[in-house]
């Protein structure tokens, strides 16, 4: 399969990579959970490193992948929130710290509309 911006493989080792991120330097995801969340920030900063794993590991394999790709486009949409959070949280910190986080806010629209369409390319 050719590695190509739609390639699956390159959406599951962002997912992989980001999911890896989350259990190696939890504390700078801990920094953007909403704190209306209950449980601990730390708690969530785990799940989603685990759910992006389990999405990874659902979009490599074929039979797996519409399902796991649609869990992923939903999971985008999912922490959005945190996003935001982090924009807002930045209004404290430099000028190019804020523009980082503000920039970060269009993006979640591209990891959806790409999560969608290796949903669609997947085999029924």
């Amino acid at each position: 399969m050719p590695r190509t911006l739609s390639s699956p493989l390159l959406l599951a080792g962002l997912l992989a990579t980001a999911g890896v991120a989350h259990a190696v330097k939890p504390e700078q995801f801990d920094a953007i959970v909403p704190r209306s969340l209950p449980g601990t920030p730390r708690q969530w900063t785990y799940a989603s490193g685990a759910a992006e794993l389990a999405l990874a590991a659902g979009i490599v394999h074929p039979r797996t992948r519409r399902v796991a790709a649609l869990a992923a486009a939903a999971f985008f949409v999912g922490v959005f929130p945190a996003n935001i959070k982090m924009a807002v949280d930045a209004r404290r910190r430099s000028p190019a710290v804020q523009a980082v986080a503000v920039g970060r806010l269009p993006l979640q629209i591209p990891l959806v509309l790409w999560a969608r369409k290796v949903s669609r390319g997947a085999q029924p």
